[in-house]
């Protein structure tokens, strides 16, 4: 499918170790990766820039992209300090320069940045498919599972005058 790419967003190791079946994720993040360098279509990542949680401050040893879903030479890695991955950054130009419509969604954590890009993206005339299998978090006010399971159902049933966000399991996920 032209005109898509596939977005990791926040896969870092200081956030991804201990997040719920972090091992099944990164499994179907790289499957969707691999998938995408197989058919020429462009893997943007987001990496997160923290001004006070140290696994997260730029340069940490836990800053880094975990190695499983690490980007190569070809692909697109944005900074970013916000939730949204398109506050104050490249993210929308970079698409644009892509010629992307259409954004494939996996990462960390469901319920912050994954959340907050699919919601802005949707904004911005973006067609959004959420790998409902392929974003994570922790235990915090609801369990993981629970957190991963309300937003998979909240964010296919956003009200949009012209588009929903897609929610499909990385198996039925076609590039």
């Amino acid at each position: 499918m032209s005109g898509t790419a596939v977005l990791v967003i926040d896969m870092q190791i200081g956030l991804v170790q201990g997040a719920y079946q972090h091992e099944q994720t990164l499994e179907r993040i790289a499957s969707l990766i691999h998938q995408a360098r197989d058919h020429d279509v462009p893997v943007v990542y987001l990496q997160h820039n923290h001004a006070s949680y140290p696994p997260l401050m730029k340069g940490a040893r836990t800053w880094h992209i975990h190695p499983a879903v690490a980007p190569d030479g070809g692909d697109c890695v944005i900074e970013k300090t916000a939730s949204d991955g398109f506050y104050r950054t490249s993210l929308h130009q970079r698409l644009q320069q892509l010629s992307v419509d259409h954004l494939v969604v996996t990462g960390m954590q469901t319920e912050y940045c994954v959340d907050t890009t699919c919601r802005q993206a949707l904004s911005l005339g973006y067609t959004i498919t959420l790998v409902a299998d392929g974003h994570t978090t922790g235990d915090a006010t609801l369990s993981a599972r629970q957190t991963i399971e309300h937003h998979n159902t909240l964010l296919a049933n956003l009200a949009h005058p012209t588009q929903n966000i897609r929610v499909l399991p990385c198996s039925e996920v076609t590039l």
